[in-house]
């Protein structure tokens, strides 16, 4: 089995902890996600999958437990050094895109690149690289005003993927384009794993989405109630383990 990207030992998230009314939402979560998975997490709404996306993009931190991303215990850092690992080793990708006005496409992908010291040369010259991945080289100039929800989405992926993250996060990525569009970004996606061997976690509600991964984790008041992969035995097995 390949190392393991996302390691997570007894996840629980509580809200109002101390109080009258605290609320327990992760009941101990196990997950590991070897690299190069692409697994999805479904549920439905109060599920508990966004609570589960802020903790495994360290936009939030667990009550307890232990989650190491790609070697790093996450759960022993300062607030200022979880900012850096989310800009170097996690690409999010969002239902809203999240691009940044009056800002071409060319620039919105260097960004994670500024924040992160590269220099500008090498910055344009990643982004450029990675627009042509996602086929979108011909619109660089564009603004996110004179672009289509699709193409915001593929500047977003181009985006996520800038400082060459340990895991991509996808967050309901098709949830706002119709079937057509959603199947382009669907597709930029299969083709990061193939092609380059992405982890990638996909936060969805939709059942045919899930369908399309490695492995399907679905979540239920809190609980993980079925982990399934997919045409691999040995793999699952090895999992579970």
């Amino acid at each position: 089995m390949s190392r393991p990207i996302i390691d997570m030992r007894g996840i629980v998230k509580s809200f109002y902890v101390g109080t009258p009314n605290e609320l327990e939402i992760l009941h101990g979560l196990d997950i590991v996600v070897p690299e190069g998975q692409f697994v999805s997490i479904v549920g439905a709404s109060g599920s508990g999958k966004s609570t589960l996306m802020n903790i495994v993009g360290a936009l939030d931190r667990q009550t307890s437990g232990q989650y190491i991303l790609d070697g790093i215990d996450v759960s022993r850092l300062e607030d200022a050094d979880l900012s850096g690992i989310r800009n170097k080793k996690i690409g999010f990708v969002f239902q809203t895109f999240n691009l940044i006005a009056r800002t071409s496409a060319l620039k919105n992908v260097e960004l994670p690149m500024l924040y992160a010291g590269v220099p500008a040369k090498e910055r344009t010259k990643r982004a450029k690289e990675l627009l042509e991945i996602v086929e979108m080289s011909e619109r660089e100039k564009h603004m996110p005003n004179e672009l289509s929800g699709g193409q915001k989405q593929r500047i977003a992926i181009a985006r996520a993927m800038a400082n060459d993250p340990a895991i991509i996060l996808a967050d309901e990525p098709t949830g706002a384009l119709d079937s057509k569009t959603g199947r382009l970004v669907m597709d930029i996606f299969h083709k990061l794993h193939k092609e380059q061997g992405k982890t990638i976690v996909l936060i969805t509600h939709n059942p045919e989405l899930a369908e399309e991964t490695d492995r399907i984790i679905t979540l239920s008041d809190g609980n993980i109630v079925s982990d399934v992969l997919k045409n691999k035995p040995e793999e699952a097995k090895e999992a579970a383990e």
